[in-house]
């Protein structure tokens, strides 16, 4: 066996640099983990692909200070699909996709849906990730193979261009290297599920077709007309939009047609052969709807389309991968940062892949494109504790907006002992203590002299009726989990 020269120790290594790669990346590097992000690609991929970030995954977007970034390259649309003849018509039904209205998710989240495509939220986050300490980021490498034991990973990796190896030592690998992943493949993790649900093409193009949508601006129109049957979608605010379709039997699809049917096709999804579309690129992919048997092995982790592979339907299939990240990455960090035991990333597969599962299981369905907003957005915000606005002149932060990195207590303003919440139960990780206003408190069903205390994605661990009941508690065996925290900072956000 041919020795590899061993270049970099890091704590975590992760290996593809799409959304879940970069959002594990971050969440990471935010903790000051040494983290090094890998990538066959040497630069992001031109590719529209996923055209939506959910209400939960910009949460995650304003939580790391990229929310504005984000939206920036978002259209200005409905979230919904419009089932029209053609662009142009005038006529058509509106079709819900999960997404919640601005006023629905007003009432859920302290920010909103927003439809960008994904060649623009990459950057942004590559760009953010570029700028903390703790991140190192090598793109044109690949990785060919991982070996592991009981103290830690070794991966080799070569350069892209010149096919020079070397090694990589972490104690963890997270594989986020897409549905074909290298990683998965090496570690004999076998999908289950269909991988040939059917086969679609895209072409990506620009043009002036806003005029021709009138006041009719949404994420998705769905042509009707026999001749031109498809999905158009705009891909960005300006003039970039995309015309999605099933390749039609026995044919190349969109490949075989000359420059102009191409271009005819498009003119009639839109209504009207007034302009000139520019032609980008085409793209073909196949429907699958799978998930990996096992969600880690060793030290070894699975993200994204590693770990399950759904369909465009519902538009799932990145957010989904977004939350497994920012899951297992403060997970990971806790564990690094001695505030947990190892065992706290067991609770990484049991708590993500039957979210997975139900969005594959749903995407499979070939009317699920329809989805309601109540069961869609219960499913994506993942049980996190209530949006609730603090009062006026509190620079407009939400319930949600108070949940840090460690553990977060949010306490009714009757009780002054909750400042010194962390010498009662002597925790091993940060505490944050806000003291929340009386109708907030009341908002989130507190008693007035009542707490609850969170987890860094927001869900609920433990609630108390009084610091009486806390100390209480706390002075019998162990009321809370030994992955709880220690040095407490208080903030109060009462006035």
């Amino acid at each position: 066996m041919v020795r590899v020269k061993l270049s970099r120790t890091c704590e975590v290594l992760v290996a593809g640099a799409g959304p879940g790669g970069l959002v594990a990346a971050i969440t990471l590097a935010r903790y000051g983990i040494d983290v090094v992000l890998i990538d066959k690609r040497s630069t992001p991929s031109g590719l529209s692909r996923s055209l939506v970030v959910s209400t939960r995954g910009m949460e995650l977007m304003r939580r790391f200070g990229l929310e504005q970034a984000v939206r920036s390259g978002a259209a200005d649309v409905k979230i919904r699909a419009w089932v029209t003849p053609d662009l142009a018509s005038g006529q058509g039904t509106e079709m819900p996709l999960g997404s919640p209205s601005d006023a629905e998710a007003a009432l859920a989240s302290p920010t909103r849906p927003a439809w960008v495509a994904q060649d623009h939220h990459e950057p942004v986050m590559l760009g953010h990730l570029r700028g903390l300490p703790s991140a190192s980021i090598r793109l044109g490498c690949q990785l060919l193979r991982v070996i592991q034991d009981d103290t830690g990973v070794r991966a080799t990796v070569a350069d892209a261009g010149t096919g020079a190896a070397e090694g990589i030592s972490a104690s963890y690998l997270i594989a986020a290297d897409g549905a074909h992943s290298t990683v998965r493949g090496q570690l004999g993790i076998a999908m289950a599920g269909p991988d040939d649900l059917a086969d679609y093409e895209r072409v990506e193009f620009t043009a002036p077709l806003w005029q021709l949508a009138g006041e009719h601006r949404y994420g998705l129109y769905v042509i009707t007309r026999p001749d031109a049957a498809g999905v158009l979608a705009p891909r960005g605010p300006g003039d970039r939009w995309s015309l999605s379709r099933e390749i039609p039997a026995g044919s190349r699809g969109l490949a075989g047609l000359g420059h102009g049917d191409l271009l005819g096709l498009i003119q009639r999804a839109a209504g009207s052969s007034t302009f000139r579309p520019q032609i980008e690129r085409l793209s073909s992919f196949t429907f699958a709807a799978q998930l990996a048997e096992r969600y880690a092995q060793g030290r070894c982790f699975l993200v994204g389309d590693a770990a399950h592979r759904a369909t465009p339907r519902g538009g799932t299939g990145m957010n989904t991968a977004i939350q497994d990240a920012f899951d297992l990455g403060w997970k990971l960090a806790w564990v690094l940062r001695g505030w947990a035991g190892p065992e706290l990333l067991a609770t990484y597969e049991p708590e993500r892949r039957p979210v997975a599962a139900h969005n594959v299981q749903r995407s499979s369905e070939p009317t699920i494109a329809r989805r309601e907003t109540d069961d869609a957005l219960s499913w994506d915000l993942g049980g996190r504790l209530p949006h609730h606005w603090l009062p006026a002149g509190d620079q407009e932060r939400s319930t949600v907006d108070l949940i840090g990195d460690g553990l977060t207590l949010l306490a009714g303003p009757s009780d002054p002992r909750w400042r010194r919440f962390a010498a009662y139960i002597k925790p091993s990780a940060p505490v944050t203590v806000h003291v929340i206003d009386a109708r907030t408190s009341q908002a989130l069903g507190l008693q007035p002299a009542g707490a609850l205390l969170a987890r860094p994605d927001g869900r609920e661990l433990r609630r108390w009726t009084s610091a009486d009941t806390a100390i209480a508690a706390a002075a019998e065996s162990s009321v809370l989990p030994a992955v709880l925290a220690a040095q407490t900072t208080v903030s109060t956000d009462s006035s």
